[in-house]
């Protein structure tokens, strides 16, 4: 069943899904249980407010990466297309979909190299599944899928729930890790291990560092849910519906993360303001995903309400910043944190000290600078 034709058709049946069902997680990220303690003497020019972060070696003007979304259709590579062109006006980083059917089928390929022709100077990031590394892909294959690009970096996607609810889904996981590890010695980009919206724990966030990735997208949940997307393609079938709201919020699995790992951490599921992306990068994360409000207007082509969005975006997190006294983000990872509801239930549970935050102080590994 895993032909090129259902590869191929599948991407295009999961963009038109995402755009025209309610596909979002009922369950929030958590972004509401984070607070900023304010600051009533900034001491700061809001002017003067430096969005800038590196990332894989290249300066991006703002943590935003417009995450994976797609490719590997005619639609999807339009869609390519629309987002490199926002990333590399606005200094953004960018993530396309599986390439897995590129490289089945080399037609496909100009629905992602497009990134590399439009994008050329902005942070670009290459994805392929974890299961085509258990079922043999080899560094021929990933330096094809990082050429095709010419990525600096290399995103595996960890999609287990997905695949298990996927009527073709690949559900064989057996040697991930080992396969990770052989890729991360051998490819001459890092490699990110990216979850699609279930979050990753800090137990796999240890491990995935042991293997040599070196950085992780939590995928968190509170985003899109992808269980929710395959529900919408088999009705009938009411796994996808059963496990809707399964994973681990965002903000917690940012944090599980970046407390017990040196990785650096994107956070990616549920963010939709600067506020958002201020509170993710105070947790320990480098960078922010954001996919799916992008999404809606590139499906469209529609450059001035995408425009909109940076700008709203950007103007959120430089307020956020100035509220905080933090004149880069360096400074907003030492500002003043509180941490309340469901997620300090969560992370109290799971043994992490939530008081530090408060005193604008942060856990183990949470301290390196951007």
């Amino acid at each position: 069943m895993n032909n090129t034709f259902t590869t191929e058709n599948r991407k295009l049946e999961h963009i038109k899904i995402c755009i025209k069902e309610n596909v979002q997680f009922s369950k929030s990220a958590g972004f509401e249980d984070v607070e900023f303690v304010h600051c009533a003497l900034p001491e700061v020019n809001l002017d003067d407010i430096s969005l800038d972060v590196s990332v894989f070696g290249k300066q991006l003007k703002a943590p935003i990466i417009i995450a994976a979304m797609t490719g590997g259709t005619r639609k999807g590579g339009e869609i390519n297309r629309f987002l490199a062109v926002l990333a590399e006006e606005y200094g953004l980083g960018i993530g396309v979909g599986s390439q897995r059917a590129a490289i089945e089928n080399k037609r496909l390929r100009e629905t992602f190299s497009v990134v590399r022709k439009v994008a050329p100077t902005t942070l670009k990031i290459a994805n392929i599944g974890a299961p085509q590394l258990v079922e043999g892909y080899t560094i021929k294959e990933l330096d094809e899928i990082v050429s095709m690009i010419e990525a600096d970096a290399l995103a595996v996607h960890l999609n287990p729930l997905q695949e298990a609810i996927q009527p073709e889904g690949d559900t064989n996981f057996q040697g991930v890790l080992k396969k990770l590890k052989e890729a991360a010695e051998s490819l001459e980009v890092p490699i990110i291990a990216k979850e699609t919206g279930c979050g990753i724990a800090r137990e796999e966030a240890v491990l995935l560092e042991e293997a040599g990735v070196k950085a992780i997208d939590v995928g968190g949940a509170g985003g899109t849910s992808w269980s929710a997307v395959e529900y919408f393609r088999r009705k009938e079938d009411e796994l996808g519906k059963t496990f809707w709201d399964w994973g681990i919020p965002t903000v917690a699995s940012t944090i599980e993360v970046a407390t017990f790992t040196s990785l650096d951490v994107i956070a990616t599921g549920g963010v939709r303001s600067g506020v958002h992306v201020a509170k993710a990068i105070a947790l320990g994360a480098r960078a922010t995903g954001i996919a799916y409000p992008f999404l809606k207007y590139a499906y469209k082509e529609k450059y001035v309400e995408a425009r909109r969005l940076i700008h709203r975006l950007l103007r959120e997190l430089r307020v956020t910043m100035f509220l905080t006294g933090s004149r880069s983000l360096n400074d907003l990872k030492k500002t003043r944190i509180i941490v309340t509801g469901k997620t300090a239930e969560w992370l109290n549970l799971r043994g992490i000290n939530l008081s530090v935050f408060a005193r604008g102080k942060r856990p183990k590994n949470q301290n390196r600078k951007l």
